[in-house]
């Protein structure tokens, strides 16, 4: 059983520091690596699902969360407002009220809609300490959040899509969810009142799932404070479930910001705002990936995807040039050189490293390497050219899979 915490310190990913404060790792190269890969999935994978990606501020002032109904229901959780001259801004809790004021930014046509706005951008959680946790419970979030303003008729699709994306996310990273949970109100001042948006919103997200053909469970009191929400459960070794993507319908937040586009008839109508989240926080996903890999990520996540081991200094060159065709071929190489102790030691040390290409005296005499995968298999001998071939189509076509013949 893998702990995300543990190994993500031996594998070199992240760690933190006392001076920096509690809930807030710092990525070391290797984690880097895979966050950023992460992110650039999900933006790829995004634009070719029709969406176009923006940045928007980590501040907003006071007035911006008290329109959106984040002061009134959430403040608990949002950090305390900072006076700059005179006015008050904070750290934001959430990236929909910027989307909203991006949407707002000018007149919409319905021939615009649906209009699907992403961003991967950072967010801030007041977090109490107790509940801190690796990368799975942080005070600095970096989110995988989108969007869509569209019309009522095309809120189902358009959330049922997104149900789907989440779905061939999964299967790329290689994980699945536990189950998908319909999350409703409970009791108490935490929602916004008007039962009216929830029947409606609660109505819709229904027919996703039952579109969708997805067995699901509904769960009082797991709503956002503006609406019911779809949640897709993951869980941990210990069997602990969390949220890791979620898909929304919200009636609120358009209403109150007051989103408009022009309709065929020529008159203002209101927009339909749906939230969604493939991968969620950046740094859950990454502690999930960590402990169901346990470090052995899909080849095109992997920190180093091909790992070069020359048997003798004689095989230097041949395994320098190699690393250097990898690379100019988009892949993340490395050698491991003799210095670095016996090539047995050095199979066992690179055992998480997806690909191996060891380099003898008849491998370079003959202008070839001997290929090792990570699950035990040996493909045998090819030439550097076909391995740096055959490699990069794995990668680019992501999934799971090491190797085809």
């Amino acid at each position: 059983m893998h702990d995300h915490r543990r190994l993500g310190r031996e594998l070199g990913l992240f760690d933190t520091d006392p001076l920096m404060g509690a809930g807030l790792p710092y990525w070391l190269p290797d984690g880097a690596v895979v966050r950023h890969t992460l992110e650039e999935y999900v933006r790829d994978a995004e634009r070719r699902a029709g969406y176009r990606h923006v940045y928007s501020p980590v501040l907003g002032k006071r007035e911006l969360y008290e329109l959106s109904g984040h002061w009134a229901h959430y403040s608990e959780d949002m950090y305390p407002a900072m006076r700059v001259g005179a006015e008050e801004v904070v750290l934001r809790p959430s990236l929909c009220p910027h989307h909203a004021l991006i949407y707002r930014s000018r007149a919409r046509s319905y021939r615009e809609l649906p209009l699907r706005i992403a961003e991967v951008g950072a967010m801030y959680r007041s977090e109490l300490s107790g509940v801190l946790g690796g990368l799975t419970r942080v005070r600095a979030i970096q989110l995988n959040d989108a969007h869509v303003f569209c019309t009522l008729d095309q809120a189902v699709e358009e959330a049922r899509a997104a149900l789907e994306l989440i779905g061939r996310a999964y299967a790329d990273l290689g994980i699945s969810a536990v189950r998908h949970r319909l999350s409703l109100p409970g009791e108490g001042g935490k929602y916004v009142a008007d039962p009216e948006l929830w029947r409606r919103a609660t109505v819709l997200l229904r027919e996703v799932l039952d579109g969708a053909g997805v067995a699901y469970e509904e769960a009082e009191g797991e709503a956002a404070f503006y609406g019911p929400k779809i949640d897709v459960q993951i869980a941990d070794p210990a069997g602990r479930e969390s949220t890791l993507s979620t898909v929304q319908i919200d009636f609120h937040q358009p209403e109150r910001f007051g989103l408009q586009y022009v309709g065929a008839d020529g008159r203002k109508h209101r927009p339909v705002m749906v939230h969604r989240s493939v991968v969620g926080s950046v740094e859950r996903a990454v502690a999930h990936l960590v402990e169901v890999h346990g470090g052995a990520f899909p080849a095109w996540l992997a920190p180093v995807q091909l790992l070069v081991l020359p048997v003798g200094e004689e095989q230097l060159a041949e395994a320098e040039a190699l690393v250097a065709a990898a690379v100019a071929g988009g892949l993340r190489a490395e050698v491991a050189g003799p210095e670095e102790g016996s090539l047995g030691a050095r199979v066992r040390a690179g055992r998480l490293v997806p690909y191996q290409a060891v380099i003898g005296a008849r491998e370079a005499e003959a202008g070839v390497v001997a290929v090792r995968l990570r699950d035990g298999r040996r493909p045998g001998a090819l030439p550097q050219a076909e391995l740096v071939r055959r490699i990069g189509e794995r990668v680019a076509g992501r999934g799971t899979t090491l190797w085809t013949e």
